[in-house]
């Protein structure tokens, strides 16, 4: 059908099919075929400016820590529920809000059976920082007028250091547990820091810097012998490492849907029910959640976070051993042609997918700033603002200078071998030019103890 001579400018202005030059912007005659773009114009069409830094193209992804893409299986679970199954599922009235309920409810199981625990235990959130501050201020809330003791390592993500400095506040007491130079707790040490009026333990499952995994049920079987409740940050452990609440004495728990390839804005807190642990909520509201967390549950997300932890708990162990022979390949090739490098944690108890390196006399702001390429971070997303180094890194007894170094590799479901081998490239080359630069690194090479040296200022 033709279009309106009255319809014909706008359509052609906006760009529309058969669009001509603006020159001719009047005419309904067919446009010239375009002459084919020159190599400089292609290469600008490719290009992509954020911020002022410009790269031939989207970088490879390895910050997987940081956030995982939405496997394509979520999303088509969560498609219907934005488009045709809409409804509230806190309305109990219609069709709408009964099956929005019941895919609410199956998710729940999902999430439930991952973790070995009852469905009834599962508590829908926003993510995990709301999880993590409704497990510490919500149990030492609940149980202040008998226990005002909280103890908890120096490693933990920054909100559950934030969530117990604001205790201390209100004038509980915490304890910051050091960690060991492989990044491990002393499990001696946090027995002997345990105290009669210790409400609380709260221990990271997997450190989301250098990907370490805590002795979990022996630190659950500790803090059973003392009748004191567990909590564990496991947004990076879930889906990743098989858990199970009960076998390791967990009895409150934090999870995450973007870290196992679920969608951003929706997490889950594991409360046990038996022995029963109480917390004081800390949002008023429609008492949603059996009043733990009031507020409507978005069902598309939950939806999705369902999905999620079913796939993983299908495709866990492949996922693993497969994360771990990319880790072997990508510190292999980093390490064949680059010396100096140090790897931050322990590598005999860690998650594979997460590969956090020093590079010595090499600044890591420069070393980021190099691999425009490579998607990767420094550490927690969290604090990527913070020009300070690490201070998990710190916590592990590494120097400034190192832990300024520091750049975390993640690798997950979707990383290829390809995507290894280029980040190998352009991370030894990146490092190369820079160590071509320091004055340090040739002193160093030359034998000179950099220690030694007593320098002055200017």
């Amino acid at each position: 059908m033709a279009l309106s001579r009255r319809l014909i400018p706008l359509f052609l202005r906006r760009g529309g099919a058969g669009a001509a030059p603006a020159s001719r912007a009047l005419s309904t005659a067919a446009a010239p075929a375009p002459a084919p773009p020159s190599a400089s114009e292609s290469e600008e069409d490719s290009s992509v400016t954020v911020k002022g830094v410009r790269i031939s193209g989207r970088p490879l992804y390895m910050d997987m820590q940081a956030t995982t893409p939405v496997d394509p299986r979520v999303l088509d679970a969560m498609l219907p529920f934005y488009l045709s199954r809409y409804g509230n599922p806190h309305s109990r009235t219609h069709l709408y809000g009964w099956e929005s309920d019941a895919a609410v409810e199956a998710a729940r199981a999902s999430v439930a059976s991952l973790v070995g625990a009852d469905p009834r235990e599962i508590f829908f959130t926003s993510g995990a920082t709301e999880c993590n501050n409704i497990a510490v201020k919500g149990v030492a809330r609940f149980y202040r007028d008998r226990r005002r003791h909280v103890v908890t390592t120096q490693t933990e993500h920054k909100c559950v250091l934030d969530s117990c400095r604001y205790l201390q506040q209100e004038g509980f007491e915490v304890t910051y547990l050091p960690v060991r130079a492989d990044g491990l707790v002393d499990l001696a040490q946090l027995e002997d820091a345990i105290r009669p009026d210790t409400g609380l333990v709260s221990i990271m499952a997997v450190n989301n810097e250098i990907g370490v995994v805590q002795p979990l049920e022996e630190i659950g079987r500790i803090c059973k012998e003392k009748g004191v409740p567990f909590h564990t940050d496991a947004a990076q452990a879930l889906g990743k490492i098989p858990i199970d609440v009960n076998r390791m004495g967990i009895g409150l728990m934090s999870l995450s849907g973007h870290k196992i390839y679920g969608p951003k804005g929706v997490g889950a807190l594991y409360l046990r029910r038996r022995p029963r642990i109480r917390v004081e909520p800390q949002m008023s509201g429609g008492g949603q959640e059996r009043g733990i967390r009031s507020g409507t549950v978005p069902t598309p997300l939950v939806v999705g976070f369902g999905a999620a932890c079913e796939i993983a708990a299908q495709e866990m162990d492949y996922d693993h051993r497969r994360a771990s022979a990319l880790q072997q390949r990508l510190l292999d090739g980093i390490r064949a042609q680059v010396d100096e490098v140090v790897i931050n944690g322990s590598m005999e108890h860690r998650y594979p997918g997460n590969l956090n390196l020093s590079f010595a006399y090499v600044e890591g702001e420069s070393l980021l700033m190099g691999l425009k390429e490579v998607a990767v971070s420094s550490g927690s997303a969290c604090t990527s603002a913070s020009l300070e180094p690490s201070y998990v890194l710190r916590a592990l007894g590494v120097e400034e200078d190192m832990a300024h170094t520091s750049i975390r590799f993640g690798i997950g479901r979707f990383t290829t071998e390809e995507e290894v081998d280029r980040a190998i490239e352009l991370t030894v080359r990146q490092v190369k030019k820079l160590r071509d630069m320091s004055p340090l690194y040739e002193m160093a090479k030359a034998g000179i103890d950099l220690k030694s040296i007593e320098w002055s200022q200017h």
